[in-house]
């Protein structure tokens, strides 16, 4: 194995390419490949590019696009340039986009021109109209801004603990948060990562989700360290993502729990070929798992079955689990605290609380965020001893396993006793009618809030009806309180490019909905 340090990411690309020059780094679902010797040598012509436009060391430009080749040369070519990069995810249009561009000041926005029914060049050359100082630039593969090496200022020097990333996080009805990382920041992480899924030279994991998202930076990351290949594909797509994934001999196909569900899916279609022959283990996170769908991946996809890992946008991968964990860990829990992490549980008056406890998950780690763009904030998210106030319910065990139960705000309330939301979710998940479940609270004039499970039902099942579901979780031993009292059958459960349910969405669509108790 060759692994490469440095303390930018700048550094890192240039080790890597000396390192391995000829070694493949990215393959993507129309067949364009690259080299980590290529990779450096068309981030310094697409810097040239950007530079001859005006972009230089300390400029915020703000990105939103797919999980192109050419969009991963970009972050290459900014960090060349010691440009300050904000990378926004694919589901942010004209209100969240403008948001982001003018809180952090940018002065560039590159955005693809119409992508998946939507015309993101025209949303930014309105938003750039608007902005003082955004310019818009509308790019394609292939067709990004080139030039002279030769023109280009030397690289910028640093140790990796500068500001050089803002990533926001989902705003649904809030405005984002946007979060400042460093070089350093991201590279503990992708580190710590790659030991845990047992990442090394040769290896082609997947990077099918949105690279924009810290995860997507992570993996970058994390190839240029150990020298394996990013397989990219767009955006999502079974009919293409799983031709790019198979013929390439995908070793880590990610990147969470409805990823891996279509893999499910996909193997079951075909029984007698083992579609992802060469893998190691399915990276898994950003949304709960049910608690069947590790053994299902292991013994019909093969591997060590799913490996996930939890954090948030301000501390990516606080925890991940190790392929050599137990089955019955790698199957109820989000793994361990990755090195250096500090995590504790505590409880409303921020108590610790004991082993198995459940509390709010509180954390310092080396890949903690630097603040807010907006310093307002700090002062809540970080409590009187500098930890940050994750918002997230769990527990850890006493060999330091972390379960996810809920978050602080997916509690329903229902009169003056708690639900977790989860708690039912997990439960449900089991029923042979389930494909995809999340519950919600919705607003209720008799008990202030009322549980609404909504499930999206199995292929070949018939839905569930109200009954079916009640005596099926009487059976499973779930309280009476927390007995879900409405019950919706959608065709799909909405989730964010992440996995992560957007039960915003579910309660918008289900609040006005006429219900009556029985």
């Amino acid at each position: 194995m060759t692994d490469v340090t440095a303390a930018t990411l700048w550094g890192l690309i240039e080790a890597r390419a000396d390192a391995s020059p000829d070694a493949e780094m990215m393959v993507d679902q129309v067949g364009a490949r690259m080299t980590f010797g290529e990779y450096r040598v068309a981030a310094e012509a697409m810097a040239a590019g950007l530079h001859d436009l005006g972009v230089g060391e300390g400029d915020v430009v703000a990105w939103e696009l797919p999980t192109w080749i050419d969009t991963v040369v970009l972050t290459g070519a900014l960090a060349r340039l010691g440009a300050l990069q904000n990378p926004i995810i694919a589901i942010y249009r004209e209100r969240e986009v403008g948001f982001c561009c003018r809180q952090a000041k940018a002065k560039f926005l590159l955005t693809p021109g119409e992508f998946r029914g939507f015309d993101f060049g025209e949303m930014a050359r309105g938003l750039a109209a608007d902005i003082d100082g955004l310019t818009a630039i509308e790019v394609a593969p292939g067709a990004f801004p080139t030039g002279d090496p030769a023109t280009l200022p030397a690289a910028p020097a640093g140790d990796g603990t500068d500001v050089r990333w803002y990533f926001y996080t989902s705003g649904t009805t809030a405005d984002p948060k946007g979060a400042r990382h460093t070089d350093s920041s991201i590279d503990a992480v992708a580190d710590a990562m790659g030991t845990r899924l047992d990442v090394v030279e040769g290896d082609r994991p997947a990077l099918v989700f949105p690279f924009p998202h810290i995860g997507g930076i992570t993996w970058l990351f994390t190839a240029l360290q150990v020298g394996c290949a990013l397989l990219c594909d767009e955006a999502f797509n079974p009919p293409t993502t799983m031709p790019l994934l198979i013929d390439e001999k995908c070793t880590h196909p990610g990147s969470g729990t409805p990823f891996h569900m279509v893999y499910l899916a996909h193997q079951r279609e075909n029984p007698d070929t083992p579609i992802f022959p060469n893998v190691k283990n399915f990276p898994g996170g950003g949304a709960p798992k049910p608690i069947t769908l590790h053994a299902e991946v292991k013994a019909e996809l093969g591997g060590a079955g799913v490996v996930s890992g939890w954090g948030l946008t301000e501390a990516p991968i606080l925890t991940m689990g190790d392929q050599n964990d137990p089955d019955d860990k790698l199957a109820t829990s989000e793994g361990r605290a990755m090195p250096g992490v500090e995590l504790i549980a505590v409880d409303a008056a921020g108590n610790i609380v004991a082993a198995g406890v459940e509390g709010e998950l509180r954390a310092k780690a080396p890949q903690m965020m630097l603040g807010y763009l907006d310093a307002s904030l700090d002062e809540a998210a970080f409590d009187e001893n500098g930890y940050f106030r994750t918002g997230d319910l769990g527990t850890i065990d006493a060999d330091g396993f972390v379960v996810i139960t809920g978050r602080l705000k997916d509690v329903i309330i229902r009169n003056g006793e708690n639900i977790s939301a989860k708690e039912v979710e997990d439960l449900l998940f089991a029923h042979p009618s389930v494909q995809d479940v999340a519950v919600i609270g919705l607003p209720d004039s008799r008990t202030g809030e009322r549980a609404c499970a909504v499930v999206a039902t199995a292929e070949g099942a018939e839905p569930l009806d109200a009954a079916t579901m009640s005596a099926f979780l009487v059976e499973a031993g779930l309280r009476k309180v927390a007995m879900p009292e409405q019950l919706e059958i959608v065709d799909a459960i909405p989730r964010n490019p992440s996995g992560k349910i957007t039960k915003n969405v579910l309660q918008e669509r289900f609040a006005s909905v006429p219900f009556e108790r029985d």
